[in-house]
């Protein structure tokens, strides 16, 4: 965040910043207890100060930020409790989402999932955790989306920054970014097959990973999270 980041003059200001300080916290390039002054993200956006504040409140709003008033405002510990939450939530909509559509399996849609599939495969072993993230959102949008929720999609990405964040903790463990691959595959292949409860026993076990070894990430990175 120290280098000037240029935003698109014919859009509003706003959003922009939130989306840059939103990928910035969820990828931890912003680690938990980062001071974020907005007089120095007005000067790196090129930007007044009104857009930064009305980003920095949206980031409260979804409790990636803790905003003290005329001190500071820093970027939050991550909250399990929250995450557990947002888990819930997603797995209950997704297990509707995969029984939707391995009860009527589209041709279109599974050659479209194994294409992404391959994506995945070819980043397992990258560094590059942001793509490999990156695809990995692209391939659950894909399964709301075909399934005709588009606007449940939004709302879970919404709520989602602190498990997304014990997810990106997680990622660079031995043998994850292969477990990632290996879920998704068993997902395709289930609604590929018309199989609803192989589907839903493939979704319920891509889900739990990062939760089930939660108090090994929190013992790993004790500054970085509360509510264990």
């Amino acid at each position: 965040m120290n280098t000037p980041h240029r935003l698109d003059r014919s859009r509003h200001a706003a959003p922009q910043v939130f989306d840059k300080l939103r990928e910035s916290i969820i990828g931890l390039e912003l680690s938990p207890g980062t001071v974020l002054s907005r007089a120095d993200l007005a000067t790196r956006f090129g930007i007044s100060q009104t857009p930064v504040r009305d980003a920095l409140i949206r980031l409260g709003e979804e409790g990636l930020v803790d905003i003290f008033p005329q001190h500071a405002t820093v970027v939050s510990r991550i909250d399990v409790g929250s995450a557990r939450q947002v888990h819930f939530l997603r797995r209950s909509i997704e297990l509707e989402v995969v029984r939707t559509l391995a009860e009527k399996p589209e041709p279109q849609l599974v050659a479209k999932l194994r294409t992404q599939l391959k994506l995945q495969s070819a980043l397992v072993d990258t560094t590059d955790y942001a793509e490999f993230v990156a695809a990995d959102q692209a391939f659950h949008q894909t399964l709301y989306e075909a399934a005709h929720v588009p606007d449940l999609w939004r709302l879970t990405r919404r709520m989602s920054g602190h498990l997304d964040r014990l997810r990106r903790l997680h990622l660079p463990a031995k043998g994850k970014t292969r477990a990632v691959v290996r879920d998704h595959t068993a997902i395709v292949d289930a609604i590929a097959a018309g199989n609803v409860a192989k589907a839903q026993d493939a979704l319920r076990e891509h889900l739990s990973g990062t939760l089930a070894t939660v108090d090994a990430i929190c013992a790993k990175y004790p500054d970085y999270i509360h509510g264990v």
